[in-house]
């Protein structure tokens, strides 16, 4: 699967620059456009891949990606306004995840919407433009339940009754200010509103967009901010999006060394990243055929049969069963060979729970 990331926050608050240093991309800043979105890949950064490579020996190395959408306009605003708003929301409501970019940066060529920095009402902006559009989907949904409970017959009208419910649950609690990603539902619950792709229902990831003149203070103002935000499903990063951007034009070797200059153990891409997998519950698997080696992302508790699936519909249908090795065993053993004759590849059936890191060949017959 490949994982898709809506990237919001206020005018400039300096998200199509992190767009731009996540994907390595060349979208214009400065401002708001209700035309079009932009979009762009990143490669999973994956140093399994790399190790498990060397070993294996493919003619081709296959990272996983992610798809990040910029949307230009501010989300109040595309449900508020129709034509070509309308695809751009509907474009935001199908990710998987959100990015919610914040402005801690002083630039005085760069006025602030507000006037003035603060990361933390930005943030809190935000969370209420999310709220204002899940509430504005609810109650267009209210009103169709209402003129169809008129003339329904009795089994439909009992599964209206209980969406109306359910929905006048979430409407109470968002107009309390609590995002429906905090809220305790059941699973038949969140299946339920599942279709309606809720935008305070995705995991949310906050970046705090500082200047390079905040560089050394990031890590004590990250664990200010990150007590008030923290949760299961909300995450609290700062990130220096001007210096990523220009670190994302450099080859590795040149931006390693950059990076080391600043102190920056790690990248803003790897560490983005890592923490959108977290809050998705995602883990990585692997794979190799016709020389090919790839990585795959798929959410923690996935069996062999879905895992199978996510590559091909095929393999799902026809699946027979999975040899699976562990990436740790692979490496001590340095050969499927060598794995093989100490007997560390295992026959899997459909239902076993694949594991981060399973190097798996599935056998299927269609």
């Amino acid at each position: 699967m490949t994982v898709a990331i809506g990237i919001i926050g206020l005018a400039q608050s300096g998200k199509t620059t992190v767009f731009n240093a996540l994907t390595k991309g060349h979208a214009g800043t400065g401002g708001y456009s209700r035309e079009a979105a932009h979009t762009g890949i990143a490669r999973v950064p994956e140093p399994r891949l790399e190790m498990l490579a060397k070993v294996l020996h493919p003619k081709k190395v296959v990272p996983a990606e992610v798809r990040y959408l910029d949307v230009g306009a501010s989300v109040k605003g595309l449900v508020q306004e129709a034509a070509i708003t309308g695809e751009l929301l509907s474009q935001l409501t199908n990710t998987d995840a959100l990015i919610n970019v914040a402005r801690a940066f002083t630039d005085e060529s760069i006025p602030h919407i507000e006037g003035s920095v603060g990361a933390q009402r930005d943030i809190a902006t935000m969370e209420l433009e999310l709220t204002f559009s899940d509430l504005a989907i609810i109650e267009r949904r209210l009103k169709k339940i209402e003129l169809s409970l008129k003339g329904a017959p009795q089994a439909e009208r009992q599964s209206l009754l209980r969406e109306q419910e359910l929905l006048m649950k979430i409407k109470a609690e968002l107009e309390k200010d609590v995002p429906i990603r905090e809220l305790s539902l059941s699973d038949d619950e969140a299946r339920s509103i599942a279709s309606y792709q809720f935008l305070s229902a995705k995991p949310l990831l906050i970046v705090v967009n500082i200047g390079e003149d905040q560089l050394s203070q990031a890590q004590v103002l990250e664990a200010e901010l990150s007590s008030g935000y923290a949760g299961p499903r909300r995450r609290l990063i700062t990130l220096c999006g001007k210096l990523e951007m220009e670190l994302a034009e450099l080859d590795n070797s040149s931006a390693t060394e950059l990076r080391a200059g600043f102190d920056l153990e790690e990248s803003g891409l790897s560490r983005t990243i890592k923490l959108s997998y977290e809050l998705l519950g995602l883990i990585s698997f692997f794979t190799i055929a016709s020389g090919e080696f790839r990585a795959w992302s798929i959410t923690r508790g996935t069996t062999a049969l879905k895992a199978a699936g996510k590559i091909h519909s095929d393999m799902e249908r026809g699946f027979i069963r999975a040899e699976v090795i562990s990436c740790d065993d692979l490496l001590k053993s340095g050969s499927l060979a060598e794995a093989r004759k100490h007997g560390l590849l295992r026959l899997e059936g459909k239902n076993y729970i694949v594991q981060d890191g399973d190097v798996i060949t599935f056998l299927f017959n269609v």
